[in-house]
């Protein structure tokens, strides 16, 4: 597996929910995405953490080419825009290990 973690500053009284929701519109099946976290720092509400999580780097790279993905996100860049209060941070990783506790 391999995770991508974001780190994104946004305005004050920005809400993500509804970039979050937009991103999961403009998944496409079999793009490789295990799962999605996106959390907000508590002693720094302004920025936003997301964790990616895809059976592969070769399918995450795979999914940032689709031609279908590209389309569907169109719309969000001008959100992300509206909400974002400067350039993202990207920090790739291997995932060396992954527990549920269940």
């Amino acid at each position: 597996m391999w995770a991508q973690l974001i780190k994104m500053p946004v305005k004050p009284d920005k809400d993500v929910a509804g970039l979050s929701q937009a991103l999961r519109d403009a998944e496409q099946p079999g793009s490789g995405l295990v799962r999605r976290l996106t959390m907000r720092d508590q002693k720094d509400p302004r920025l936003v953490y997301t964790l990616v999580v895809f059976e592969s780097e070769e399918k995450a790279r795979a999914r940032e080419r689709d031609p279908r993905r590209v389309e569907a996100l169109q719309g969000v860049r001008a959100m992300v825009d509206d909400i974002q209060d400067g350039p993202p941070e990207y920090v790739d990783l291997t995932v060396e290990e992954e527990w549920t506790g269940q």
